[in-house]
């Protein structure tokens, strides 16, 4: 196993890098760049130039400060964006310096918020790790015994009428069953049960530990229940298929034929057998749901999240944020892989992945 992990791992570093030649290859070609984007908001704001100082810095804003919106940007201005942003070098260079800063983990600043990309992340990061943990725990909870039951009970009235419930839920859009459960339950037209923004209150802190957890739960019942909502159908669907395939197999007709109660042979038997793929699946659906997560349901519930975060510098071509992100995020999913390929082997010992490789 040690020899399938450490090639692997070996793997990562042709991956990542191939990952980034391409996106970095893609933005060369994309029109509307950071210097464009400063060159629209001159024009849109006039003279105000103090908001793009951190752009351009100290120098930038003062050559900044002569334009006239009417006329375009001084070429001299143009030039000092370019050296600021290291659009003076070619292309490859700017490549390699980026790939040797981020070996490092060094993701320099936002060109645009005048703040570290790691500090940014991180700043971002709780609203991501709570709609990514508690959506995650949500369908597994609800997920895995459903399924086990709409196997057990295949074909009956109980697993028809389930069936018709989780089909809807997914058929509904996240950001549609949002809105409904704003207008339902957080002071829309019917009950103010829930607040509408916001992953604390304003007196957060202020509040005792259990007024905290109740607090932060408080807030959080909303954006998880509209995540998880289309999650439900994949989950028990695929845990019934699982549990109805390993139910139909021969060792557990010799189970059953040795006198064990159907409870022992469900959970004692085909447990182990039928929840292999669900439980060796959960890094990756929680690593999908965690940096995934809906930009709409952000907005909705006012959530200041990495989804909002990845979309907002794709916007601005915020170039440092895009490629940081990019980098971090695909190395966490390849690592995540291997993490899912380790899970198979502990829930099932009998899985060598060293063998099959060889």
């Amino acid at each position: 196993m040690g020899a399938y992990i450490l090639r692997r791992l070996l793997l990562i570093i042709p991956t990542m890098i191939g990952i980034m030649i391409i996106n970095f290859a893609l933005t060369q070609f994309v029109p509307g760049g950071p210097i464009e984007q400063i060159a629209a908001r001159l024009q849109g704001e006039g003279d105000v130039f103090r908001n793009i100082a951190g752009a351009g810095g100290d120098s930038a804003g003062a050559a900044a400060g002569e334009y006239a919106g009417a006329r375009g940007l001084p070429p001299e201005f143009v030039a000092q964006l370019e050296k600021e942003f290291g659009f003076d070098k070619p292309p490859l260079q700017r490549f390699l310096s980026m790939m040797g800063d981020y070996l490092t983990f060094d993701f320099g600043e936002s060109w645009f918020r005048s703040i570290s990309v790691i500090d940014l992340v991180k700043e971002k990061m709780p609203v991501s790790i709570t709609l990514g943990l508690w959506t995650t725990l949500l369908a597994y909870l609800i997920s895995i015994p459903l399924g086990i039951r709409k196997a057990v009970r295949d074909g009956t009235p109980f697993d028809t009428w389930t069936s018709g419930l989780i089909i809807m839920g997914y058929a509904i859009p996240a950001f549609l069953f949002a809105v409904l459960l704003m207008v339902l339950f957080a002071g829309g037209s019917y009950w103010k049960i829930f607040p509408l923004r916001g992953l604390v209150s304003d007196n957060f802190y202020a509040l005792s530990t259990w007024g905290q957890i109740k607090d932060y739960l408080w807030h959080i019942t909303l954006p998880v229940v509209a995540m998880s909502i289309s999650g439900f159908a994949t989950l028990t669907l695929l845990t019934k298929n699982s549990f109805l395939d390993e139910i139909n197999k021969q060792y557990v007709m010799t189970a059953r034929a040795k006198g064990l109660t159907e409870r022992r042979v469900l959970y004692g038997h085909v447990f182990r057998n039928a929840m292999l793929i669900v439980i060796a699946g959960f890094p990756a659906l929680f690593l999908g749901v965690f940096f995934g997560s809906s930009i709409l349901i952000e907005t909705i519930f006012s959530l200041d999240g990495l989804g909002r975060l990845g979309f907002e510098a794709a916007v601005q071509r915020d170039y440092p944020v895009i490629f940081a992100t990019l980098y971090v995020f695909g190395l966490i999913g390849l690592l995540t892989g291997i993490l899912s390929d380790l899970m198979y082997v502990f829930v099932d010992p009998r899985i060598d992945f060293e063998r099959r490789a060889g």
